[in-house]
């Protein structure tokens, strides 16, 4: 397929479209969280000791900071590339897990659960694939998805035998440590498959954005 030039403008409405989907995500889980508050479980630990939350949470900023770069007329860094890369992947899994696995499990209101386990991941993955204003990240780089991930699944297991809080039931340590051990395994391995289709999306090229200092062809920005 060849790829098609896009002229900064539509760099600029991207970047805007990031920013407004970051900054409506955002305004979703406040919407949720003051639910919580409402409800006499306020407690932020406790929300964003989800990973859907808090991944929505990371990913909403991502797209907010890599919105504001694009409008300020400079590239993406590598590196944020990179965390957005792992962002996407990471929600992947999320509506992977909620959509198919444990469908409809939650306390939230319908389309707040639509939102950040469908409507969110969709459109962030959507702008991954069609989008190449990002490099191709570097397969022996694959492994950076994994880290954030684990950090929250060691943190929701000390929190499951110390207090007794665990987001989700299959994490439940009176499960015992086999299916403690198989849905870990499990989760990771989703995590790393799901890395590399991000990964590979990386080097998808449908829309190329041209920089500002970049610019467009005559034969690309002419009509037809």
């Amino acid at each position: 397929m060849t790829p098609r030039r896009l002229a900064p403008e539509a760099a600029r409405v991207i970047a805007w479209a990031r920013l407004a989907a970051g900054v409506g995500c955002l305004a979703v889980l406040s919407y949720a969280y003051g639910l919580r508050i409402a409800a006499g479980d306020g407690s932020p630990v406790d929300f964003f000791g989800y990973f859907t939350n808090q991944t929505s949470l990371l990913t909403s900023l991502v797209l907010v900071g890599t919105g504001a770069v694009v409008l300020a007329g400079r590239s993406a860094p590598r590196w944020l590339s990179t965390v957005r890369g792992i962002a996407v992947a990471c929600l992947v899994v999320v509506a992977l897990v909620y959509n198919v696995l444990v469908p409809g499990t939650g306390s939230a209101p319908p389309w707040v659960s639509a939102l950040l386990h469908l409507v969110f991941p969709i459109a962030v993955a959507l702008d991954w694939v069609l989008v190449a204003d990002r490099p191709a990240l570097a397969w022996r780089r694959l492994w950076l998805v994994l880290p954030y991930p684990i950090a929250w699944l060691a943190v929701v297991l000390v929190r499951g035998v110390t207090d007794g809080w665990v987001p989700y039931g299959f994490l439940l340590p009176e499960r015992g440590l086999s299916s403690l051990v198989a849905h870990i395994v499990g989760l990771l391995g989703a995590l790393l498959v799901a890395g590399a289709l991000v990964w590979a999306a990386s080097r998808l090229t449908v829309f190329v954005i041209a920089t500002a200092r970049e610019p467009v062809p005559e034969c690309a920005a002419a009509p037809g």
